[in-house]
């Protein structure tokens, strides 16, 4: 029974990170239909694990569980996305100021000003993939100085579809250049211990972020299906 169990936690695992990688990838594309047997062929196993893996993805705002119809992958909205960084906006705020408020060392913040200087250099190379994947690490690495682990469970719980809406307009939004200085300006404060100025820096970066994502999401209606 104990084998058992362990290869369907297996199975369910595999087929999150699967399904997970074709929702971000567009391979499962946003307003389209599946039944779980359909993936459950596509992935090779059961039709139990996919199930359990599209409850959690469910839970990410991925995609949809409807009764007899199977799932629906959910489209990157305007809407969704306000909602999305108005939550964001203040739990990273705050958790900006409790780093400035930490004394952090050079230590600490070893990741946050690789995850900075990384993006740099993808800029100067016009690599925006390389730069997402920065900008990602630095936002992950912000929250986690913030040491609330409750801020982190629900920041990580919104990050597929903050990774799904940036995937989406990456190559039509304005090189990211203020951002990178915003990112600067924020570990500045940080590191000099400057909490209110590290919280009303990121506000204003996040704000900046959500009117230029949501304008394009709005202006092309992408993945609005």
């Amino acid at each position: 029974m104990k084998d058992q169990n362990s290869k369907t936690l297996s199975n369910t695992q595999r087929a999150v990170k699967e399904l997970r990688r074709m929702i971000l990838t567009g391979e499962l594309a946003a307003g389209t239909d599946h039944l779980e047997s359909e993936l459950a062929q596509t992935l090779g196993m059961s039709r139990t694990p996919v199930r359990e893996a599209a409850l959690m993805l469910e839970s990410r705002g991925l995609l949809e569980m409807r009764p007899r119809k199977g799932v629906r992958i959910l489209p990157v909205s305007p809407e969704d996305m306000r909602e999305i960084y108005d939550i964001l906006t203040e739990l990273e705020s705050l958790a900006a100021q409790r780093a400035a408020e930490a004394n952090c060392t050079e230590e600490d913040l070893e990741h946050l000003a690789r995850s900075i200087a990384q993006m740099d250099q993808a800029i100067e190379t016009e690599n925006l993939e390389a730069w997402a994947e920065s900008d990602e690490l630095f936002h992950q690495e912000l929250v986690r100085l913030g040491g609330n682990k409750r801020i982190q469970a629900i920041v990580a719980m919104m990050s597929d579809q903050v990774r799904r809406a940036r995937a989406t307009t990456l190559f039509i939004r304005p090189l990211p250049l203020q951002s990178n200085e915003d990112h600067r300006a924020v570990f500045d404060a940080i590191r000099d211990g400057r909490p209110e100025d590290a919280r009303e820096r990121h506000r204003n970066h996040r704000l900046q972020a959500k009117a230029m994502l949501c304008g394009i999401l709005e202006k092309h209606r992408l993945n609005s299906l």
